[in-house]
């Protein structure tokens, strides 16, 4: 099975490849709303790859037409199940901008043209599978836009709370968060004809509620009540790690969703291993020929060196669906990819990116949630970092010199976002890493996300503080000139979170001209994605953690003059307080 699969260029698309393989028939089809680039970026590509090594004959059908049964149904019928997923991004936030105006492109479809993905994706893949299949393998749900909207979630596009998308799509379970150990237990079991209700990270239909599992309030009290959606996201939100989170079971109509604890997280070995597949880095020839895809530009070299972000910013899904606790790859799995990039056609000697869902968590984490799971009554770095939380930029910082001294690496950029507080309160290395950056990692710019200035916005975001944010400034601009080196931050900044008003952002505008010198461009308003703290405060305008009334600014129009408030033109003059550069990390 180790020949077939370093021969394997790319999981088979069509009836063609099968047989080049030998194979009558496939044992999973992944269905997809992402192109197929054959990438660890790609989870249907990743847990393909996976599988196969595992002995399984497994086959992907991208962006299927759903007018037609000619795409779904090219592979025949998998022998165990579907596996359907969305893509990479929540089908309606791929769709759809802030204020609810169709996106006209789509960088994960060949071409660029936003018109193979359809809106709310894995109910229309999953009904275009029966339609043309019956009484066909189960149908297991997967992928970010399942596991945001696993439970009763608050919808933007509709304005009203929706059920678990598994009872919508009629699927038979849906695997949430990083699958891979309860996709390829799931696999193992189905092969074996044995049940998979009891297997970790699954979600499930039944008439039943299973003993010794939490209740949360059922999807008709939630719509009834909105202090009961607040209570049911609670606990939902709180039983997310494996090393300490109870199974949830939630009443939908006359049936009951089961929430199975989530799957452990990968191991350093495992996730070296998935990332160490035979991938080559390029779209499937078979959708090549539809035109390119703009995101392999981005990731074909670029090294995802860890998972999860304990920032836990309320508007980010990350939490929901990667978790809080960060889990890095070994320096030497990341530098074998690196390495493994020389022999590629288009290998230009520039990697990408080295990072996650935020650059600087790589290879630390608080050693009791590693033991016993995250806290569950207090965040990791909001309002203020704990204690046992000891950052430690020097694995990223021995990483980083050890990829750019390999022969034929001309240049190695750290394009993800930086949580700057953790630099400011790694008083060792932090200065060092900045440095690192500055001199060697950067291309004239630095990503930052303060999101806004105004301390009860930046509160309600579960944002560090302004303090921080000046002091990182005066640090990257200090490091900067001593490096002789003429480069400046990029600031990202979000337009009517829940709480924001427009004086809010006219203040913001200010504080931006004043005190960071700069005029804001990279804005966005605020979307509230499934599952995420901030959606919950959109739809019911309370503050879930005080309880008291928030304002909502739900007006487009409105929420367009926010976003113009701060990106106006016109200048307040520099303020003349000077602060002093720093020379050391404190």
């Amino acid at each position: 099975m180790k020949s077939l699969e370093k021969k394997l260029r790319f999981l088979p698309t069509t009836k063609e490849e099968m047989d080049t393989l030998g194979w009558k028939q496939l044992d999973v089809i992944f269905v997809s709303g992402d192109s197929y680039v054959d990438s660890p970026y790609n989870g249907v590509a990743l847990l393909g790859r996976m599988l196969v090594s595992r002995g399984f004959k497994v086959g992907i059908i991208a962006q299927p037409d759903v007018k037609s049964g000619v795409d779904i149904s090219r592979l025949g019928e998998p022998r165990l199940y579907w596996g359907v997923s969305a893509g990479s991004i929540d089908s309606m936030v791929s769709n759809y901008t802030a204020t609810k105006k169709f996106r006209k492109s789509d960088d994960f479809t060949p071409g660029g043209k936003n018109d193979r993905r359809p809106d709310r994706a894995v109910i229309v893949y999953t009904n275009l599978i029966k339609q043309h299949f019956k009484n066909t393998a189960p149908i297991i749900l997967g992928g970010i836009e399942a596991s945001l909207r696993r439970v009763t979630h608050y919808d933007f596009w509709s304005n009203k709370l929706r059920r678990s998308v598994l009872f919508d799509a009629k699927a038979d379970a849906l695997v949430y968060g990083m699958g891979e150990n309860a996709v390829l237990e799931m696999t193992h079991q189905l092969n074996a004809g044995e049940s998979i209700e009891e297997i970790r990270g699954l979600c499930f239909a039944s008439t039943e509620a299973p003993e010794g599992y939490i209740h949360l309030p059922s999807h008709a009290e939630t719509v009834a009540d909105k202090e009961a959606f607040i209570k049911m996201f609670r606990y939902f939100y709180v039983n997310m790690d494996p090393k300490n989170a109870s199974g949830l079971v939630q009443k939908v109509d006359s049936r009951y969703l089961v929430q199975n604890p989530p799957a452990h997280h990968l191991t350093m070995d495992e996730f070296d291993k998935v990332h160490e597949y035979n991938y080559c880095y390029e779209q499937h020839p078979y959708y090549e020929q539809e035109g390119s895809v703009r995101t392999l530009d981005t990731v074909r070299f670029s090294l995802n060196s860890q998972r999860g972000c304990y920032g836990e910013c309320n508007f980010c899904a990350i939490t929901v669906h990667q978790g809080r606790t960060v889990v890095s790859r070994s320096q030497e799995s990341l530098v074998k990819e690196a390495k493994s990039y020389r022999s590629h056609p288009k290998w230009k000697g520039i990697i990408t990116d080295v990072g996650g869902p935020t650059a600087n968590m790589y290879g630390y984490e608080c050693d009791k949630k590693i033991d016993h799971g995250v806290c569950k009554t207090k965040n990791c770095v909001f309002p203020k970092k704990c204690s046992l939380l000891k950052p430690d930029h020097k694995p990223q910082i021995d990483l980083l010199r050890e990829l750019r001294s390999i022969p034929g690496v001309r240049k190695v950029f750290v394009a993800s976002g930086l949580r700057y507080d953790l630099v400011q309160q790694d008083e060792k290395w932090g200065m060092e890493y900045l440095e690192e950056l500055v001199t060697h990692h950067i291309s004239g710019q630095m990503k930052i996300a303060p999101e806004h200035t105004q301390p009860d916005v930046v509160h309600t975001m579960g944002k560090p503080a302004n303090d921080s944010l000046n002091k990182f400034c005066d640090m990257f601009h200090h490091l900067s000139e001593k490096s002789g080196k003429k480069q400046f931050l990029t600031y990202y900044f979000i337009a009517a979170h829940p709480g924001c008003t427009e004086d809010d952002m006219r203040a913001a505008k200010k504080y931006a001209n004043q005190e960071l010198n700069i005029s804001p461009e990279q804005i966005q308003i605020f979307t509230p994605t499934p599952s995420t703290w901030s959606s919950v405060m959109y739809y019911t305008e309370i503050d879930p953690f005080s309880g008291k009334k928030l304002f909502v600014e739900k007006d487009p129009r409105k929420k367009e003059r926010q976003k113009f408030a701060l990106a106006d033109k016109k200048r307040y003059p520099k303020s003349q307080h000077k602060r002093q550069q720093p020379d050391v990390c404190s």
